[in-house]
């Protein structure tokens, strides 16, 4: 199999933590970025001392921007080794019910977190022609609360995707996702805010990244495994306690 991977928004956050756990399974990481450069430069020197023999790289890339998705895989394809592993994980998240929506937060949405994974997937099929495609969903697909109407929607519509990838890239490239639930603090938030939602899940406690990272390594060592979900959540698919 082919070990390098390339990771959405993996400069901070979620992203950040895929990139340094997979790097520690001896994968080579390429770092796709927007804004935080600095960030990901970090990141890949911090990865190039900790593992010297493994290769690391940086791709900038506006999702939001259908011709830089559009350049991604060339870009990629030319300047690093070309991947196994295609790890959508860059999002935006922001507020808003369905009456409180303007036109430019739903296009954001749209094209950040489900036309760039579309597009992504295509040209991975494209470029590469086998390996795994890893998709970060939520939680919230199971549900039709609205207060994050057009981000829960196209997280929806990211799963259905999903889906009817596994089936027309089969068998050559196994395509699935995982859905996150309470798993880390927003920037302007603390852990008790975090503590406070965990509260009605299952669980009971914030999951932090590790159900994650479990996830992404059980996709990876079944070979059998395409077309499903891992929910990360510590239940909250299945409901939420009364408190």
């Amino acid at each position: 199999m082919n070990k390098t991977a390339i990771i959405t928004g993996a400069s901070r956050r979620i992203g950040k933590v895929l990139a340094e756990h997979l790097a520690s399974k001896g994968w080579n990481i390429i770092v796709h970025y927007n804004s935080s450069e600095r960030p990901a430069e970090e990141l890949v020197s911090l990865l190039k001392q900790k593992y010297p023999d493994q290769k690391f790289g940086s791709l900038k890339a506006n999702l939001a921007n259908a011709d830089e998705v559009e350049g991604f895989f060339p870009h990629l394809i030319q300047q690093h080794e070309k991947p196994g592993l295609l790890v959508n994980n860059a999002s935006v998240f922001n507020r808003g019910s369905i009456h409180e929506t303007e036109v430019r937060l739903l296009d954001l949405h749209m094209h950040v977190n489900l036309k760039a994974p579309f597009l992504l997937m295509r040209d991975f099929q494209k470029y590469c022609g086998e390996g795994n495609i890893i998709n970060l969903v939520d939680t919230r697909i199971t549900n039709n609360e609205s207060d994050y109407a057009t981000y829960s929607l196209s997280k929806k519509a990211l799963w259905e995707l999903t889906k009817m990838a596994a089936l027309e890239f089969a068998p050559a490239i196994r395509v699935n996702a995982i859905a996150p639930g309470v798993t880390l603090a927003p920037a302007d938030k603390d852990e008790a805010y975090l503590q406070k939602l965990a509260a009605r899940i299952p669980m009971q406690k914030p999951g932090g990244v590790k159900p994650i990272l479990l996830s992404v390594d059980y996709i990876l060592k079944n070979e059998h495994l395409t077309g499903q979900l891992l929910f990360a959540d510590g239940g909250e698919n299945v409901g939420r306690k009364k408190v």
